[in-house]
């Protein structure tokens, strides 16, 4: 950046810190605040971050800041200042913006941050400054607590974050292109350190126990100061080398000379003997060109080998989301060896001194959660690096203790699940998530190695202790498992080739462990987990005991059953006292669970369980004491037996199970539900060592190890003899050869054979030559052994090989299904599918693959089963199952114009909702179409759409149905328990207005038993609603009574005049009116009107409703207004008329079911006004005429005796 287009203000503030004369800085008098100003610029700069840019480009922090911090350490204020202006211009770049910018100019100045941080690092490679920072820690902690203030945890703080920072810096791989054993800047900053003492602050820092708050901090600073180092060559530091490092790098040198060689003896062969221009033109029998002639080679001889078509092509370009992973940036290198040799001493002082500590409080810090986001993985580095280091110098156990434990064994695994996951979730971050999974399978690693080492050593104690963490370690599943899963989740394009090495060497180890602790041990127990489906409640079947015994059968039982009853109700049998009657955390409403507790009962006593009976009858009593649904708490001993009787005999009804033949589609997505839902049970077996390595013969596995085999040039003679021993158990061990036999397998094996090298590769090229010899050997016999190759193998398809393609036939015949076989055509179109699909997100693959099948009778579970078979997913649990309505969900402008024609075609249907969606086209859910409903404004409440329903009894079938279960002696009439509170805002507002306005009284004779009864017995509304008001009168609210009649008035006048209709809420804004309107003499002439109490919990007054016209409101105010002597007089006289009409067909009534007074108590039989009163009010409107029926009956049979 130019100096001269720096901030005006900015260069002021700069020119007022000071000026430098030598090695002598002068601070001008307003330094401390030039320097506050400065920070307080950093705090409001841009997106671009130029502040910071033109305080890099000034050099402000070489030239100014730093002479300022060696040469006033003792004012304190100015030290302070200067440390949080350079712990702010030395953050990294990427948390000055976030995330590594995508744009081009962001990412230029991301680019020009770092490089003013380089250049902070070199500066700060100079031991006067960490002689300063050193000396004020040093004084910072030998304060005592009660001493130190906040300001000095402050500063102690952002020192340590200072060095964090500097240390944080990546090296410039451009300008530093030092060797091995020679300095770079990190060594220079890491050698000033030490001759400062920093080292020996730090080691203090993680040992003391009153400075437990910076372990975080200290950890982070170790981590970075060893960033560049190898565990093993750092602890080799200062020692002979050993015979087998030198057996190593002479076995490296051997095979370079030897592929040099090899290539200089090829370059001889394929020189010409003759003259480049006469070199000719050759034709290559048996190798077709674009025509059918063979194809005409212009070059020499030597080149046949080479020739291939694809000579001269373009490379094909592979997208990006397609790439390899590639390997981290940053690779180990050697320091000087001064730098090394104290970084050594360091490393043993930790272990001795630091170590267990340390990670202690580490450990403690993330599982409290008082650390910040991805601390964790210091705490793996940390584990990994110094488990290596101490392995590789000394090998002492009790040095690293704290982390040897099945604990950490727990936390690893843990966060190898979490980070995968977190690898597939979030994909803009994949990268971050596989170097972070990758720490954690370092860690795993050397914890392995360590208890490895451990089962080596001399002390029998430290070999004991081995065996019992392998015992624990074996016995638990997920540990076992754990392998398996990495290489069946393996995916090359996230998780590099370094992740891919370090995985099989692993694998390889604990193999190599589990199979020594095998060896001569019999009868192994591990933990075993089996997943069990989850039954889906069943609801009670129609056909229940109660609907297949006859009434003869029930009669014989019942002495039985009274008698048990009898011997409970006199305490002679005792009663169970965990009888619940109702869930209380069930969704399931309170009238559902009553009905079901009802036939709980019933069930009880046809199973002879009268004891639990009778204390769920009583229990039920408690819950539900409303309406004496399970009699009254008074009941004596022979009322609650006759109670019982009625509830054995009676017909409930039960929730019958639909007996529908489901579509094949419908049933495999039940499966896929029941397998999604499986419960985990945990169980032992006996473990078998070659069991589990059959599991690692699978596709997924051979290939991870394949593509490791590739680069085996590359690799090291450890990491090629891992591969080789995997590969020679499933070949060998297990008798799967079959499993290599792959085109590219052998092609790699064909590069194997003719490396010029081959010779160092001994192992390899033995097992090679096995696998090739062992597939002619198969090609013999099985012609079909050639076209197997070009696909990757199971183990179904490896016994067809090896034993005929005949048994399979016969499995197939013996397991055939309905589905259809897959077509080598359709297997290549769902593959292609599945590849095209895969990477699509927010929509599901399937619906994807099955819209876009050739073949249209395929069903999601075959689709899915094919794929795993195929070997293209793991399992059907992968693919989710699909949310039934959940494909469509915007409505278009023609399926709203549906909905509203189906609306009004259905309008005057008892069920339109259901109508609606038997008609509709795109089928959505019954909530769906409610809400739009609603959205629409066809519909006000969302009960206007419930099915209405009727009962339907025949002309004088009152009685019998009720001597069934009457419910006066407290059985519900459960037919219809679960619509009462859907249907009773309707009826409120339409049965009563129409039975009151319209029918005016003058059929009542001629209407049936079913629910129409006029209420009251009144023959005109005027002398039912005069009736009450004189009542209320007399009960004083004849204000409230005025204040409705105004309220009426008032509303027709605004209806009258405006013709906009709307519900009309009653506020009661006096306590009078508002005493009123708790009334329930009130609520009932409320309802007499027509008016609508409030339909839910969100309305909190009565309505007025839009159907009543201002005639009618008119009428009724005109009704309330009315002398109340005239009321009573009309009122006696409606009575009278209302009495002579109904007599006859009430006293019909009264003989067609003479044995009513039988069948209860005789407090059930004694029905008085108050309380048909109160049922009518508690129970639902359904049931209140047919209350009022029985009490108008109940009167004239008073009057007649």
């Amino acid at each position: 950046m130019d100096l001269y287009m720096m901030n005006c203000e900015l260069l002021a503030t700069c020119s007022a810190l000071g000026f430098l004369e030598g090695d002598i800085y002068h601070k001008e008098p307003d330094c401390l605040e030039s320097v506050k100003d400065l920070i307080r610029y950093l705090r409001h700069e841009d997106e671009t971050r130029d502040i910071r840019q033109q305080l890099g480009a000034a050099q402000i922090l070489q030239n100014d800041l730093i002479p300022i911090l060696i040469q006033y350490p003792q004012e304190k204020q100015l030290f302070d200042a200067v440390i949080r202006l350079m712990v702010n211009l030395t953050q990294p770049a990427l948390l000055c913006f976030g995330k590594l910018p995508q744009d081009a100019s962001f990412r230029h100045h991301f680019l020009q941050i770092v490089s003013y941080l380089q250049a902070y690092k070199e500066a700060f490679a100079n031991e006067k400054i960490f002689g300063a920072l050193s000396e004020k820690l040093y004084d910072l902690l030998q304060l005592d607590w009660e001493q130190r203030q906040e300001e000095d945890n402050l500063l102690i703080e952002r020192i340590l974050l200072l060095v964090r920072n500097v240390l944080h810096v990546p090296a410039d791989p451009d300008e530093e292109k030092n060797v091995d054993d020679d300095a770079n800047i990190h060594d220079r900053v890491l050698w000033a350190m030490h001759i400062s003492g920093m080292d020996d602050l730090l080691k203090f820092l993680a040992s003391s126990q009153s400075e437990q708050q910076w372990s975080l901090h200290v950890l982070e600073v170790i981590s970075l100061m060893f960033r560049d180092q190898n565990p093993e060559q750092l602890a080799a530091t200062g020692q002979v080398r050993s015979a087998k490092e030198r057996d190593t790098d002479v076995m490296e040198l051997e095979t370079l000379r030897q592929r040099e060689m090899a290539e200089k003896k090829s370059r001889v062969l394929q020189r010409s003997s003759r003259h480049s221009h006469f070199g000719g033109c050759y034709v290559i029998q048996g190798l077709k060109s674009i025509g059918d002639r063979d194809v005409v080679m212009h070059k020499g001889l030597h080149n046949v080998k080479n020739y291939s078509h694809d000579l001269g092509k373009e490379v094909r370009r592979v997208p990006k989301r397609r790439q390899l992973a590639q390997d981290g940036k940053s690779a180990s290198r050697r320091s000087a060896l001064s730098v090394r040799l104290f970084l050594k001493e360091f490393c043993v002082e930790f272990l001795e001194n630091c170590y267990n500590r340390l990670m202690y409080l580490v450990k403690d810090h993330l599982i409290r959660e008082k650390a910040q986001q991805h601390d964790e993985t210091y705490y793996l580095w940390a584990m990994a690096f110094f488990m290596a280091f101490n392995r590789a110098c000394m090998f002492q156990p009790q040095l690293v203790s704290e982390t040897v434990s099945t604990r950490t064994f727990h936390f690893i695994e843990q966060s190898l699940t979490n980070y995968y996951e977190m690898l597939l979730l979030d994909k803009k971050e994949a990268t971050s998530w596989s170097r972070r999974m990758h720490l954690a399978l370092k860690a795993y690693q050397e914890l392995l190695m360590t208890m490895h080492e451990m089962d080596h050593s001399q002390e029998e104690a430290v070999r004991n202790s081995s065996n019992i963490l392998k015992n624990n370690i074996f016995y638990v599943m997920e540990y076992r498992e754990l392998f398996l899963t990495l290489f069946r989740k393996f995916d090359e394009t996230k998780q590099p080739r370094s992740f891919l090495k370090d995985l099989v060497e692993t694998t390889h180890l604990f193999l190599k462990m589990l199979e020594k602790f095998c060896k001569g041990r019999n009868n192994i127990v591990v933990q075993s987990k089996t997943f069990k489906r989850k039954k889906k409640t069943q609801t009670h079947p129609a056909n229940s005991d109660a609907q297949l015994r006859t009434p003869e059968e029930l009669e014989e039982m019942w002495p039985r059953l009274a008698e048990q009853i009898s011997k409970c109700t006199q305490g002679s049998e005792p009663l169970p006292e965990d009888v619940v009657p109702f869930d209380a955390a069930s969704e399931v409403p309170l009238e559902e669970q009553r009905a079901e507790a009802m036939v709980r009962i019933q069930d009880s006593l046809l199973a002879g369980q009268v004891p639990e009976a009778l204390s769920l009858l009583r229990s039920a009593r408690e819950v539900w004491p409303e309406g004496d649904v399970f009699g009254s708490p008074t009941l004596d001993p022979d009322e609650e037996m006759e109670l019982l009787r009625q509830i054995f005999f009676a017909t409930l009804p039960r929730q019958a199970a639909p007996e529908m033949e489901e579509p094949e589609e419908a049933a495999e997505e039940e499966e896929v539900a029941e397998e999604e839902m499986a419960s985990v049970r945990v169980s032992e077996k006996e473990f078998s060592f070659l069991d589990y390595v059959k599991r690692f013969a699978s596709a997924n596995v051979i290939k991870a190890y394949v593509l490791l085999f590739k680069n085996y040039q590359q690799n090291s003679s450890h990491t090629n003899h891992c591969i080789v021993k995997m590969l020679h158990r499933i070949a060998c061990d297990l008798k799967m050869e079959a499993l290599l036999f792959q085109l590219s397998v052998f092609c790699l094996f064909n590069r194997l054979l003719s490396d010029p090298a081959a010779g160092a590769y001994k192992e390899l090229v033995i097992f090679a030559k096995y696998i090739v010899s062992k597939f002619f050997a198969l090609a013999s016999t099985n012609k079909k052994a050639y076209m197997e190759l070009l696909f990757w193998k199971g183990t179904a398809v490896v016994r067809e090989m090896t034993e005929g393609y005949d048994l399979l036939r016969e499995s197939e015949r013996a397991d055939s299904r309905k589905a259809s076989k897959w077509t080598s055509e359709e297997e290549e179109e769902l593959q292609e599918l599945y590849y095209k699909f895969k990477e699509v997100e927010g929509e599901d693959i399937l619906n994807n693959i099955l819209a876009h099948l050739s073949t249209r009778n395929r069903t999601r579970k075959q689709v899915a089963k094919k794929l795993v078979h195929m070997g293209l997913a793991n399992s059907v649990q992968d693919f989710p199952q699909e949310r039934k309505g959940a494909r469509i969900v915007l409505w278009t402008q023609d399926q709203e114009l549906e909905l509203r024609r189906l609306f009004e075609e259905f309008q005057g249907t008892d069920d339109i909702l259901g109508n609606v969606m038997r008609h509709i086209t795109a089928k959505r859910s019954k909530a769906c179409i409610i809400e739009k409903l609603l959205s629409l404004g066809l519909v006000s409440d969302r009960k206007e759409l419930y099915k209405k329903r009727k009962r339907k009894r025949k002309p004088g079938s009152l009685g019998v149905n009720k001597a069934v279960c009457p419910r006066d002696i407290g059985v519900h009439d459960l037919d219809d328990s679960e619509d009462e509170e859907e249907e009773e805002n309707y009826l409120d507002s339409k049965e009563e207005e129409e039975s009151i306005w319209e029918d005016g009284g003058s059929d009542v004779g001629n209407r049936p038993l079913d629910g129409q009864i006029n209420r009251k017995g009144a023959t005109t509304p005027n002398g039912d609603i005069q009736e009450l008001v004189q009542n209320l009168r007399q009960e004083g609210l004849s204000g409230p009574l005025r204040w409705l009649q105004n309220c009426l008035n008032r509303t027709a006048a605004d209806r009258a005049e405006e013709g906009c209709i709307q519900p009309v809420p009653l506020v009661p804004l006096s306590e009078e009116n508002e005493d009123a309107m708790e009334h329930k003499g009130f609520h009932k002439l409320l309802r007499k009107l027509g008016l609508r109490p409030p339909a839910n919990e969100q309305e909190s007054f009565w309505r007025i409703p839009t159907k009543l016209s201002p005639e009618r409101l008119r009428q009724m105010a005109s009704s309330i207004a009315q002398q109340e002597s005239e009321g009573e007089t009309k009122g006696q006289v409606a009575e009278e008329e209302d009495l002579s009409t109904e007599e006859p067909r009430c006293l019909t009534a009264e003989k067609e079911e003479p044995i009513q007074h039988t069948l209860g108590p005789k407090r059930s039989r004694l029905v008085s006004d108050n309380e048909v009163e109160n049922d009518s009010q508690s129970s639902s409107e359904e049931d209140a005429p047919h209350l009022i029926a029985k009490r108008k009956c109940l009167r004239i049979e008073d009057e007649d005796d």
